[in-house]
C-alpha cells in the first residue's frame, strides 16, 4: 500500500489544544523600561518577567492611578540584580484571564521609576486610555510610588508566581547554581535537574549531609541522562529563616564535596562557606536521604506530577520505552504492579472494585486476552513515541512539551487499560499473555526518513491500534452483556472506550483532522481486530501464548494501491484494492464490505483493475474487507461470515464533515 505522509500540527491548532503563548517582558535592561512596553495577549497566555540592574518590580495598578497598588493585584518583589545584560535567575509570571487591559509599573521609588515613564500594559487599547495616555498620567502622580507594606510577592487576580531557578549539577559540575540563595517568603525555588542522579535534601546547618530531624523537604534521587531533563523539583520559601540543603549521592560524596546551598543564610557566622566547610568535615560519613519522596515539596517530569516513588528514588528515563534519554526502565510485564509515578501520569489506577461474579465464561476469557493483547501493542508504541518526542529523544523538537506530555499520559492510561483485563484474568486464575515482540517500523535503525515522516507513522500506528481497541471494547461490552453473563465487566469496558476516544481526537489532531469526524465510533468483528493486529504489528510472540476464541490463521491483508480524490482533494471518491489469492475464498471474490461508525455496514462492487468506488455516505475512518458475498454480515458470530470475508481489515480517512 502506498503510505502518505501526513501533515504535522500547525501552530494555530496546537494553540487550540495546548497551552496558550508564552510572553517574555525584560524590566530595567538597560534603561528604565519595560520592553516591549505593551504585550498583547489571549486569554490563557502567561506573560514572564525578566529582571535587570538593579532592583526592579511589576507592580498593578489602575489606568487612573498609574503608581499605586491595585487593591488586589499582583506584585513581584523587588528583584536585585547588578547586571544590565544578564537576567537574574528569579522572574514573575502572570496568566492572562480575559482581554480587558492591565496596568502595571515598577515601584522602585529611588529615581521615581513609574514617574520616569517605567510602566507597562497587556491589551491596551489603541485609542483613548491607551499606554501613552497611561505614561502621561504617571508622569503626574503622586510620589512616593506605592509597594505592599510588607514587601512580599502577590499573585493577584492574574495569578502571579514568583520563580527562582536552580540548577542541579549542571555540566556534570556537582554544584547546586545558584548555591546562595536571598529570596522573598512565597517565592517557588525550583531546582532543575542535570545528569546524572542527583537530589535535593533539606538539612540543618549543624549536620550538613543528613536529613533535617523532624522532617524537612527531599526530592529523592531523580536520576537522568539528558540536559535539559524535563525533571523539576519545587518547594515554596515559608519565611525569611536560613535554609540548608544538600545532594545525598553518596557516589562521589556529593555532599562532602561541596554540593549543598543555603537560602537566605546569613552573611556572618553561620554563611554558607561555614556550611561548605562543615560538609568537608563529614567526609567518611555517608549521606543519608529519607526513604520517601517526594517530601514538602513538587516533582514534575515534563510537566507531569509525580506524587509518590519509592525508595526515595525516581526511576530513571528511558531510551526506548520511556520518558526521553538514555536510562532503560521497562514496562512492566503484564500482570505486574503499576508504579505509582504510571499512576499518576495516567491520572489513576484501574477499577478498585469489579463486582466479580463467581465464574467468567470462556469467551469473556477470549476478551480479555485479546484486550491485554491489543492494549500491549498500543502501550509500546506509545510509549516508544513519548520517548523519541521527549527532551534528549530523536524527535524532541517535533512538538511542545504539553503535548508530549499527553502522548506520556495516554500510554500509562494504555498500561492501566490493560492492568483493568489482566487484573480479571488473574482474579479467575486464567492465563496471561506474555509480551511479544512488536514490527514497528518508525523505530527501525537503517530508516534514513525524516522525523516528520517517522512522526506521521507513530500517529498512524497509534490511531489503528486505538479504533482497533474501540471496536473490541465495542465487540465485547455488546457481547458478555447479552451472550455471556458478563454484565459486571461492562462499565470498566465502557469507560475504556471514552478514553480512548479522547485519545484517537488527540491524535486526530495532531493529523490536521476534526478530533470527531463521525457520530459514533466504528465497530468490528474482534477477530477481525485480532488479524489485522498479527498480520501488522506483531513480530513475534512466545510459544503457547494463544488466544483459544480466535481464528487459527490471519487474513490477508488487503493493501490500498491507490486513491482518487474531489476535485478540492477533501474526500476520497475511489480506491484501487489489492490482495493476497489464498485458497480461502477462490470464486474470485469481487466485493468492499466498508464498515462505518456503529450499524453501518456499505457493500460495493470491484471493478476492473482493482477500483472501487467509497459510499458517499461514509466519513472519518473506514475499515474495508474483502468479500466474496455481497450481502456480508459481519454482526454475528465468526462462524457465519469467515467463510465470506477474504481478505482484511484495512483502515482508511475517508473525509470530514
Amino acid at each position: 500500500m502506498k503510505s502518505t505522509a501526513w501533515s504535522i500540527l500547525p501552530i494555530t491548532l496546537l494553540a487550540a489544544i495546548a497551552e496558550g503563548a508564552h510572553h517574555v517582558v525584560t524590566v530595567g535592561k538597560g534603561e528604565l523600561k519595560f520592553n516591549p512596553e505593551n504585550v498583547a495577549a489571549a486569554v490563557g497566555d502567561t506573560v514572564e518577567y525578566q529582571f535587570f540592574a538593579k532592583k526592579h518590580s511589576v507592580t498593578q495598578s489602575s489606568f487612573d492611578k498609574p503608581c499605586q497598588l491595585l487593591d488586589g493585584g499582583f506584585f513581584s518583589g523587588f528583584t536585585p540584580n547588578e547586571s544590565s545584560d544578564v537576567a537574574a535567575p528569579t522572574t514573575f509570571t502572570i496568566t492572562v484571564k480575559d482581554t480587558k487591559p492591565v496596568w502595571a509599573y515598577c515601584s522602585q521609588t529611588n529615581g521615581d521609576h513609574c514617574q520616569q515613564g517605567m510602566v507597562h500594559s497587556i491589551n491596551a487599547p489603541s485609542s483613548g486610555k491607551t499606554l501613552d495616555a497611561f505614561k502621561e498620567l504617571a508622569k503626574k502622580a503622586s510620589k512616593p510610588s506605592q509597594s505592599p507594606p510588607d514587601l512580599l510577592p502577590k499573585a493577584g487576580a492574574l495569578g502571579g508566581v514568583r520563580r527562582l531557578n536552580v540548577e542541579v549539577g549542571v555540566n556534570t559540575e556537582l554544584k547546586f547554581a545558584p548555591n546562595n540563595i536571598t529570596e522573598l517568603p512565597g517565592t517557588i525555588v525550583s531546582f532543575k535537574f542535570n545528569p546524572r542522579n542527583h537530589s535535593v535534601v533539606q538539612s540543618s546547618f549543624d549536620k550538613p549531609c543528613q536529613p533535617l530531624e523532624g522532617g524537612g523537604f527531599s526530592s529523592g534521587f531523580i536520576p537522568t541522562a539528558v540536559s535539559p531533563s524535563g525533571a523539576t523539583f519545587d518547594i515554596t520559601v515559608p519565611d525569611d529563616k536560613p535554609i540548608w540543603f544538600y545532594c545525598a549521592q553518596t557516589t562521589g560524596n556529593h555532599c562532602q564535596s561541596g554540593m549543598v546551598g543555603s537560602i537566605n543564610a546569613p552573611t556572618s557566622g553561620n554563611t554558607l562557606e561555614a556550611f561548605i566547610a562543615k560538609a568537608a568535615e563529614t567526609l567518611g560519613t555517608p549521606s543519608t536521604i529519607p526513604p520517601d519522596a517526594p517530601l514538602k515539596g513538587t516533582v514534575t517530569v515534563n510537566g507531569t506530577v509525580i506524587q509518590s516513588f519509592n525508595g526515595a528514588v525516581l526511576p530513571p528515563s528511558d531510551g526506548t520505552t520511556g520518558t526521553g534519554g538514555g536510562e532503560q526502565v521497562a514496562i512492566p510485564s503484564p500482570g505486574a504492579a503499576i508504579p505509582p509515578q504510571m499512576e499518576n501520569m495516567a491520572g489513576g489506577a484501574q477499577p478498585a472494585n469489579y463486582n466479580w461474579p463467581p465464574n467468567i465464561s470462556d469467551p469473556t476469557v477470549g476478551f480479555l486476552q485479546l484486550l491485554q493483547y491489543i492494549d500491549d501493542v498500543l502501550l509500546h508504541i506509545l510509549w516508544t513515541g513519548h520517548s523519541y518526542l521527549s527532551p534528549g529523544g530523536k524527535w524532541e523538537t517535533i512538538y511542545p512539551q504539553s503535548i508530549v506530555s499527553t502522548i506520556g499520559s495516554m500510554a500509562a492510561q494504555s498500561l492501566v487499560h490493560r492492568s483493568t483485563a489482566t487484573d480479571c484474568l488473574k482474579h479467575y486464575n486464567k492465563e496471561l499473555l506474555g509480551t511479544c515482540s512488536y514490527k514497528l517500523s518508525f523505530t527501525a535503525p537503517n530508516d534514513n526518513r525524516d522525523s516528520k515522516e517517522k512522526v506521521d507513522e507513530f500517529l498512524s500506528s497509534a490511531e489503528k491500534l486505538l479504533l482497533l481497541a474501540i471496536a473490541v471494547l465495542t465487540d465485547a461490552a455488546t457481547k458478555v452483556s447479552t451472550e455471556f453473563n458478563g454484565q459486571w465487566l461492562v462499565p470498566a469496558l465502557v469507560s475504556e472506550v471514552g478514553a480512548k476516544s479522547r485519545m484517537t481526537a488527540v491524535v486526530n489532531m495532531m493529523q490536521n483532522r476534526l478530533a470527531a469526524a463521525a457520530p459514533r465510533e466504528v465497530w468490528i468483528p474482534a477477530e477481525l481486530a485480532w488479524s489485522y493486529v498479527t498480520e501488522n504489528f506483531v513480530q513475534d510472540c512466545a510459544s503457547g501464548d494463544k488466544i483459544e476464541t480466535m481464528p487459527n490463521r490471519t487474513l490477508p491483508k488487503v493493501e490500498i494501491e491507490d486513491i482518487k480524490k474531489t476535485p478540492d482533494g477533501k474526500r476520497v471518491t475511489e480506491i484501487k484494492v489489492e490482495w493476497e489469492n489464498t485458497s480461502v475464498g477462490a470464486s474470485s471474490p469481487n466485493w468492499v464490505a466498508w464498515i462505518g461508525p456503529w450499524g453501518g455496514l456499505e457493500v460495493t462492487e470491484i471493478k476492473d483493475g482493482g477500483w472501487v468506488e467509497v459510499p458517499k455516505s461514509l466519513y472519518g475512518h473506514v475499515w474495508i474487507v474483502v468479500s466474496n458475498d455481497k450481502d456480508v454480515k459481519l454482526g454475528g458470530r465468526y462462524g457465519e461470515w469467515k467463510d465470506v470475508v477474504v481478505a482484511g481489515p484495512e483502515i482508511l480517512w475517508v473525509s470530514q464533515p
